[in-house]
């Protein structure tokens, strides 16, 4: 059963795609109801459809996930097939973490390792370029990362955000209204302290940082991270609130 989540006012539905059958959209979730948007949740791995097209959702969220974007599977050859309709329709989309090697798959770019198997799990430093700061002005200077692969900037897409660190590329812009992540900034309390507990292995990664620099990390950095979401996401969901104006006028 697709899961939907509503809210009490709402103006329209984001379609979220997430790779386990215990993910939540976190906090991305939560500021996106608090702005009246009703979550319409799609779990593929486990069977779930996606739709053919996006007419009836003002956007689109691709989460994270354990697998990896190169991993041949039927369901992440759906959800590249999607984030291409979507980019098709300039409907606004966003891909976090995996969903955003996703969309660099789609648009014909690389998805790698890293090639001496590093990886970032915890809190590394990043900063925006003149594209990312056009986009919000106020990016935090430590990001939440969790992931073992990077990805290159695919041609058609601008890159936004950088690190001096082990991978390059951190955010990137596709058109107007389409971004990938390679950060975490939808991560609660409760997910890291799950995340940390039941994957604990990932900390023993090259290169990952131990669990207590995730949670004094989270004190330096969460405040910035989430003032800079809340910016982030009205000026991805800025094309929908023009659509729903000019609607009304």
């Amino acid at each position: 059963m697709v899961a939907s989540v509503p809210c009490e006012r709402q103006i329209g539905k984001i379609l979220v795609v997430v790779h386990q059958r215990t993910s939540t959209p976190g906090r991305i979730g939560m500021k996106l109801a608090a702005r009246g948007y009703a979550l319409d949740i799609r779990r593929p791995v486990i069977g779930h459809p996606l739709p053919e097209r996006l007419d009836d959702h003002a956007g689109l969220v691709i989460f994270g996930g354990p697998q990896s974007a190169n991993d041949d599977e039927p369901y992440l050859h759906d959800e590249i097939d999607l984030i291409g309709r979507a980019l098709d329709q300039g409907a606004p989309t966003l891909g976090v973490c995996l969903g955003a090697q996703l969309m660099v798959r789609q648009l014909g770019g690389k998805v790698t390792p890293h090639p001496e198997g590093r990886a970032e799990v915890g809190y590394y430093p990043i900063r925006p370029t003149a594209a990312g700061i056009a986009v919000t002005p106020d990016w935090p200077d430590h990001v939440y990362q969790w992931h073992r692969e990077g990805f290159e900037v695919p041609a058609g897409a601008t890159l936004l955000a950088e690190s001096d660190g082990d991978f390059p590329v951190q955010a990137i812009g596709v058109g107007a209204s389409a971004f990938g992540i390679q950060f975490h900034p939808e991560v609660t309390k409760a997910m890291m302290h799950r995340w940390t507990v039941l994957a604990e292995e990932r900390m023993d990664a090259p290169g990952a940082q131990p669990r207590s620099e995730h949670i004094s990390g989270r004190f330096l950095h969460d405040g910035a991270i989430d003032a800079w979401l809340e910016a982030f996401l009205d000026a991805w969901l800025a094309r929908d609130a023009r659509e729903r104006k000019a609607a009304a006028e």
